[in-house]
């Protein structure tokens, strides 16, 4: 029966029709996910109204190739400026503009968008197979389980610091300091916001995310004074170079990440930029060189860029199985299904089955394309380190106010970019990381919510975390986390005895 209906659903895909609106949103999903601030989200949102006017398998197709295609996209200016165009891209710009600064452009990217698609295809292939399964596990998921998960997520940034652990947990502190600003979620109190009515809503996270990484950089170069990117190679000639050296040694970096990234994407509400982050924090605890990320290993690089792919199939399955988005994209995707006269739902398996295995095989096709239509925008975006930097900087400025405008319409978040790259330059030039503080504003909105909720319905009994069964798991483990740097300090300690 599974055959009967692929062959379905090949035969919906193969059509003139739909390979030419897959083509054309994947050049659209490049476009927007290597220019900062254009998120995959709005990408999708901008994308509703278009689909309008197709068919229920182009119209589902379109979505999946556009956002697999800007997801990957946002690595480009990670890698070549140090930039990520999407927030799951800031999770391996470390490494990646690291290694383009050796003159490995071409290379760190040729990478990036290989494990991307196999990433992709994982998440495909485990949707496919175990989508209700998965789904009724991440519905299992309550305020209890969500407040571990974010505790596990905010673990990492211990992983992902270089250096003093001091100013990691600084920087991780200024970073869920921002998230507290607003309106206090269970007595509707305003925090921090000076009266200021555009506070009332706290820091919107994409906006902060462009200054700390965008302007700072922008910042960065101009202090410096050096106005070229000399001792920079931006030849692509042999981007596939070294690759099956690349994916035969880290093998099982691939598979590991590709499974955590998608188990994190079905979590409703956790989504690819924390599925990168989970990913490059595991990596670097397993890592036999745990002292090299941050400064150029592609190991990093390797699992963070598979995990954001794979978290996309991973965010469909309580989407389709439930109804439940499991991120931003899918709630989109959502409203489209029950425009389309399609309920998502345990029942949509049964119903339309020919509509759900279509959109089966265009998850496989897009990230099967993800790699001629990548290798072109890299030779596109790798033009840039040809630019003078005295040009190219406020070119990025331009796209980084344009952006951070274009998501509310609003030069409140204008200011906010300009005043977290402010701020992130001076982190950087004090040795203070910024990536636990964007950790920081990814998790901490998550962790307040699902701790107030939880002592609302537990009257205070901080017990309550224990007494689920997933909790407990996921309670132990973030302990475990938490104990770890003291239980190495002490058996060093015990050895130099």
């Amino acid at each position: 029966m599974m055959l009967e209906h692929f062959y379905t659903a090949i035969s919906l895909i193969a059509q003139p029709y739909v390979f030419f609106v897959i083509a054309t949103a994947a050049v659209y999903g490049l476009f927007v996910g290597a220019i900062p601030g254009l998120t995959a989200t709005m990408a999708t949102a901008l994308l509703v109204p278009i689909t309008f006017f197709m068919d229920p398998v182009p119209a589902l197709a379109a979505i999946v190739t556009m956002t697999a295609m800007a997801i990957f996209a946002g690595d480009i200016p990670a890698a070549l400026v140090r930039i990520p165009g999407t927030p799951s891209s800031a999770a391996l710009v470390a490494d990646s503009y690291a290694l383009t600064q050796q003159g490995k452009a071409g290379f760190v990217l040729g990478v990036n968008v290989t494990v991307a698609a196999i990433g992709g295809l994982i998440g495909a292939i485990i949707l496919i197979l175990l989508a209700p399964m998965l789904a009724e596990v991440a519905m299992k998921f309550t305020c209890f389980e969500y407040f571990w998960l974010a505790c596990i997520g905010l673990s990492c940034a211990v992983l992902v610091t270089r250096g003093s652990l001091i100013k990691g947990l600084v920087s991780l502190l200024i970073g869920l300091f921002m998230t507290t600003v607003g309106v206090d979620i269970t007595l509707g109190f305003p925090r921090f916001t000076f009266g200021i009515t555009n506070f009332l809503n706290g820091f919107n996270f994409i906006p902060a995310m462009i200054g700390m990484f965008g302007v700072s950089e922008v910042m960065r170069n101009v202090s410096s004074g050096d106005l070229s990117f000399n001792g920079i190679s931006a030849n692509t000639q042999k981007m596939f170079a070294g690759i099956g050296k690349v994916l035969r040694r880290y093998k099982l970096n691939v598979g590991r990440a590709g499974v955590v990234g998608t188990f994190v994407g079905i979590v409703p509400g956790a989504g690819a930029d924390i599925a990168a982050w989970i990913a490059y924090a595991v990596s670097k605890r397993f890592s036999k060189e745990p002292e090299k990320f941050g400064i150029g290993h592609i190991e990093g690089v390797v699992d963070a860029g598979t995990a954001h792919n794979a978290g996309l199939g991973g965010a469909w399955v309580p989407a389709l199985v439930f109804g439940i988005p499991g991120d931003s994209i899918t709630a989109i995707v959502i409203g489209v299904l029950f425009m389309k006269g399609l309920r998502p739902g345990p029942m949509i398996f049964q119903q339309t089955p020919e509509i759900l295995y279509a959109l089966y095989v265009a998850f496989i096709l897009a990230n099967i394309l993800l790699i001629p239509f990548g290798f072109l925008a890299i030779k596109a975006g790798t033009q840039m380190l040809r630019v003078p930097r005295n040009i190219l900087m406020p070119a990025i400025l331009m796209f980084c106010i344009v952006g951070s405008f274009a998501i509310n319409n609003t030069t409140f978040d204008v200011g906010i970019m300009l005043c977290t790259g402010i701020l992130a330059f001076f982190m950087e030039a004090n040795d203070i990381p910024v990536a636990p503080a964007v950790l920081g504003l990814v998790l901490g909105r998550l962790l307040e919510d699902s701790f107030m909720v939880s002592m609302i319905k537990s009257n205070w009994d901080l017990t309550v975390f224990f007494q689920r069964p997933v909790s407990a798991i996921l309670g132990a483990v973030s302990i475990i986390l938490w104990s770890s740097p003291f239980i190495a300090a002490l058996r060093a300690r015990w050895k130099r005895k």
